[in-house]
């Protein structure tokens, strides 16, 4: 599984980011992370001009911001998903007419921490560029800047409270009598989705079990194995199947269900 992730940040007009600026705003948001850039320069009187380098060092990493003056290619699948949370997504993006390409180099970094990274300088990027409107994180999630400006100060925070739901969607959906969720963005992390299907959660609750295998497996990857059981007591545990999904076209997925256990209750 490649680690390598893309974050795409939609820009109203095409603009090109001053990395200082970046950097400065890097190190004021997060000062445990070391951050630089590459080419940093300095003049005789101790000001530095604006850089031109796309590079920046941080935590020993190389980031790397590229500045493309087109909008990115249409998706209608991306903001259908996105309209479940953020209604005026896709008139926002249509809107747009450049974007900023934002990947940790590199391949031997784990998904959690090149996420992190990457989040991080995106959040920076958005706190001095106000031509920003969007952000789309892996081509399959899409969140307003503001709230990703918000919450990616939480970058580095420790399990659970780094912000995976700018990663992760949790999709909702109904299935004749039964209720379920779909995630997109895990694959990433855990080679997998989640599909959870219930016939006896409420709809919150079973969102927020979702929510928490979810950001188990952002955590530590794909360590939950096809038949392992999960949930909060041993009255209701859910086994977890590794299948490619009937509902949502073949997609790989960490199939979790109640209902079986529902009908032995019932019989």
């Amino acid at each position: 599984m490649s680690n390598s992730l893309l974050s795409l940040v939609l820009l109203e007009k095409p603009a090109t980011p001053d990395m200082l600026l970046v950097v400065k705003a890097l190190r004021t948001r997060h000062p445990e992370l070391a951050a630089e850039v590459v080419d940093g320069r300095e003049t005789a009187d101790g000001h530095r001009p604006p850089s031109s380098s796309p590079l920046i060092r941080c935590g020993g990493e190389l980031v790397a911001v590229m500045s493309m003056p087109a909008p990115i290619p249409q998706d209608n699948g991306l903001w259908y998903r996105a309209a479940s949370t953020w209604p005026e997504g896709e008139a926002i993006a249509a809107r747009h007419r450049g974007h900023l390409i934002v990947s940790v180099l590199g391949r031997h970094l784990r998904p959690l921490p090149a996420a992190r990274l990457t989040t991080a300088v995106v959040g920076a990027l958005i706190a001095v560029m106000p031509e920003c409107c969007a952000v789309v994180w892996d081509t399959k999630v899409a969140r307003p800047a503001k709230l990703w400006m918000e919450m990616s100060r939480q970058s580095f925070s420790p399990f659970p409270d780094y912000p995976f739901s700018l990663w992760v969607d949790i999709l909702p959906f109904r299935e004749q009598s039964k209720i379920g969720a779909v995630t997109m963005g895990l694959s990433k992390f855990a080679e997998r989705e989640i599909e959870f299907v219930t016939v006896k959660l409420t709809l919150r609750v079973m969102l927020e079990k979702v929510a928490s295998l979810a950001a188990y497996l952002v955590e530590h990857g794909a360590v939950v194995k096809d038949g392992d059981t999960f949930g909060g007591d041993e009255q209701e545990r859910f086994t977890v199947r590794y299948k490619n999904s009937d509902q949502f076209g073949g997609l790989p997925v960490f199939y979790c269900t109640d209902e079986f256990e529902y009908r032995k209750l019932r019989s």
